[in-house]
């Protein structure tokens, strides 16, 4: 059962939303406040998201969201709001805010939220258990490191290669400039492994790129050049991945590829983001990629897949 907090400076508004989070059977309220100058990490600590107003008479939800982030809360946000400056709701979202509810409060909406943002957190629980795994795979990983090697270097190879293609295909990038440079990298990376140096963390992206492009190249001006361009391929081919899978989220929001691929792979807030400006047919994004993380992913992806 999920647990909200409510920061509305409405209280017919607030009564409303915990008749109909008491209705949807999500969850529960624990705590409510009629303003943002009220509240705090350590008040809303023990909720899972937090349904806060836009615009209030003390502390706007904006600047709110942004100082209990600051203070390490870790949970959801939906916003409550009938403003419609773009700006404003791009800057909601740079803070932190998963999605919004539209004034006048319409209970199926609402409920559409609740759900969705419950869907929402069962793909952090997904994310988390493969980081479980991860610490499995630190414990065990001599014995499967030996099974690997018990293959021929070229099989080995050919294996990894295979993956992480299949992979660029599914996420629709199997065309883009940096699609050749993902599959060096994520070879790269099984051969650390192969000289039993297991991956507990991606190193530096300077270091893989340099390390992918530098095979009987010395270093120098014409090195420099090359980690740049290859760090320009996979930025872009990051973003075309973020953008196809919020593509897929905007037209069909249970389609298995977005469901498994959108929190594991991305932030998730910036994935809303990315569905939020293709639906208003933005030509420039606001996104902020985190590249160690769709490296690192992508490649346990390939690596964990027999």
């Amino acid at each position: 059962m999920l647990k909200f907090y409510l920061v509305e400076d409405d209280p017919a508004i607030r009564k409303m939303l915990m008749r109909i989070v008491s209705e949807s059977g999500l969850g529960e309220v624990v705590g409510e406040a009629g303003d943002g100058s009220y509240v705090s990490a350590e008040v809303v600590s023990h909720a899972d998201i937090v349904i806060i107003d836009l615009l209030m008479p003390g502390r706007d939800g904006i600047e709110t969201v942004k100082s209990l982030r600051e203070h390490d809360y870790n949970g959801r946000f939906i916003m409550i709001s009938q403003v419609e400056n773009k700006e404003m709701i791009g800057e909601a979202y740079q803070q932190g805010v998963d999605t919004f509810i539209q004034k006048p409060i319409n209970r199926l909406e609402v409920l559409s939220v609740l759900r969705r943002v419950s869907d929402h957190l069962r793909l952090e629980k997904s994310m988390q258990s493969i980081r479980n795994s991860l610490r499995v795979f630190e414990v065990s990983g001599t014995e499967a490191l030996h099974a690997w090697q018990g293959q021929a270097p070229v099989q080995q190879e050919k294996n990894i290669e295979q993956q992480a293609r299949s992979l660029l295909l599914q996420l629709g990038v199997v065309g883009e400039a940096g699609a050749p440079d993902m599959i060096r990298i994520v070879k790269w990376l099984k051969g650390q492994e192969q000289e039993q140096r297991l991956l507990q963390d991606l190193p530096p992206l300077k270091t893989i790129y340099e390390q992918v492009t530098s095979h009987g190249q010395a270093a120098g001006d014409h090195l420099k050049r090359d980690v740049r361009a290859i760090e320009q391929r996979i930025r872009r081919l990051t973003l075309q991945a973020l953008t196809n899978l919020s593509s897929i989220g905007l037209s069909d929001y249970g389609n298995p590829t977005f469901e498994y691929f959108a929190a594991r792979l991305f932030d998730f807030q910036e994935v809303r983001l990315r569905m939020r400006e293709l639906e208003e047919s933005r030509k420039s994004t606001s996104c902020k990629l985190n590249l160690r993380k769709f490296l690192y992913v992508f490649y346990i992806e390939c690596a964990s897949t027999p």
